[in-house]
């Protein structure tokens, strides 16, 4: 039996390996084009993004929710959003993809810290190709993990965030600035 269609006995139901492969290549389409109800059916209620912490605040739970905030997040910033698959590995349920994430910066993106809102990015309608790999961990027929290397310094330079010019510095400052007054609590509004 080749290595593709071998089957393996998980939680007492047979899987095969271009299952779960399917599964892992979902999960990352999803993130472009899946709607809310996609990702409650493909995306494990007990779900858990390790690369979270950069990203808002209703992304770094668990579940269809927070996996959906990160797609929002992203769709948010980037047009056009696109992942070439290159290559993918798989061991037991552990599926690895290399790939080129590709879109157009037409948003503001925002970076975040444990505080709120780090820093904003304000559009530069650059295009991007960069590359990432995903580890991504397959249970009960959906995603339960998320682990990724991204060339974010490769994704910086292309769109022009690095080196900044003077007049970009200026810009993210005052979206920055204007992010942070949006994301904090008014005097008025009630926290429970």
């Amino acid at each position: 039996m080749s290595h593709d269609s071998a089957a393996s006995k998980l939680g007492g139901m047979t899987i095969t390996t271009t299952h779960i492969r399917e599964i892992a290549l979902r999960s990352i389409e999803l993130m472009a084009d899946g709607s809310r109800e996609d990702f409650d059916e493909y995306i494990h209620p007990d779900f858990l993004n390790h690369e979270a912490k950069d990203e808002p605040p209703a992304a770094r739970g668990r579940g269809p929710a927070a996996c959906w905030a990160t797609a929002v997040w992203l769709r948010e910033a980037y047009s056009d959003l696109h992942w070439e698959i290159h290559d993918v590995v798989d061991n037991g349920n552990l599926v690895v993809v290399h790939c080129t994430m590709s879109g157009r910066h037409a948003g503001p993106f925002v970076t975040y810290d444990a505080d709120g809102v780090k820093r904003v990015f304000p559009p530069t309608g650059k295009t991007f190709a960069s590359t990432q790999t995903h580890w991504l961990r397959v249970h009960e027929d959906k995603l339960i993990e998320h682990w990724a290397n991204r060339d974010d310094m490769g994704t910086a330079e292309q769109l022009g965030w690095i080196p900044p010019s003077p007049l970009f510095l200026l810009r993210s400052e005052i979206a920055t600035r204007k992010a942070r007054r949006v994301s904090r609590p008014r005097p008025h509004d009630k926290v429970t």
